[in-house]
């Protein structure tokens, strides 16, 4: 299996903006968010994992930025935020994403998930926020059971892929939490894309070396803002 990177573009307001450990009160505002599109791609990234903040809190949504981000050329965009019933899932397939990912409806809205992953396929990924093995949803303000668990009750009803982030890492630069991901891709056969806390460029490879046991790659964010690293740097390390 190759590793993918995904450059992260958070929405919220129509700016791209990097929030700490998933807090909103703690917004950096990287500005405009086609212009960090358009670096990624002339940089070589193939996949954008973006998030409509304001669509997953409840606040209006950035359905304009999505579409002129889905029209970028040479570009799949997997996208997230909001997804919770057959209008916002339809809204959100209409912009021409490559991929949707549902979170907090996974939990709250099992039957519905499972008659989405049934229609779509592979069109559907489940992101999972884990705090230790705890399932956070809700703006990550409530506890939904043990991670494995979900995951086995997922596999049974078909789901294809898993997004898993290590909330207590999300935008902080301490590194991935590599010793679960190493038990999700232990547990499951579908493949496994890991967020949170990566740093440096010795975090990639050390994620990349778990490519073969199901991790199909990486959300990058505040390290690629930061200036811990570029994306060119990012994929030579795994060329």
């Amino acid at each position: 299996m190759s590793f993918q990177l995904f450059p992260a573009i958070d929405l919220r307001a129509g700016r791209s903006v990097r929030l700490y450990q998933g807090e909103l009160s703690q917004t950096t505002d990287y500005g405009d968010p086609i212009r960090a599109a358009q670096k990624f791609i002339e940089c070589g990234a193939k996949w954008l994992h973006v998030v409509d903040l304001d669509a997953a809190f409840g606040q209006g949504d950035n359905g304009d930025v999505i579409n002129q981000l889905t029209q970028l050329s040479g570009i799949n965009i997997e996208l997230s935020g909001g997804i919770r019933d057959d209008h916002s899932l339809e809204r959100a397939l209409a912009t021409g994403c490559k991929r949707v990912n549902i979170g907090t409806a996974a939990i709250e809205k099992p039957e519905w998930v499972a008659s989405v992953i049934s229609r779509f396929g592979a069109l559907i990924a489940i992101s999972i926020d884990v705090r230790g093995r705890q399932v956070a949803t809700r703006g990550w303000t409530e506890s939904a059971g043990d991670i494995f668990d979900l995951i086995s009750h997922f596999d049974r009803i078909g789901c294809q892929r898993y997004v898993v982030t290590d909330i207590e890492r999300d935008g902080t630069l301490t590194g991935p939490n590599i010793e679960l991901l190493r038990s999700v891709v232990s547990h499951t056969s579908r493949p496994v894309i890991a967020s949170g806390g990566i740093s440096q460029l010795n975090d990639l490879r050390e994620l990349a070396a778990l490519s073969e046991s199901g991790l199909e790659g990486a959300i990058i964010g505040k390290a690629l803002y930061s200036g811990a690293f570029t994306i060119e740097e990012a994929m030579a390390v795994l060329s």
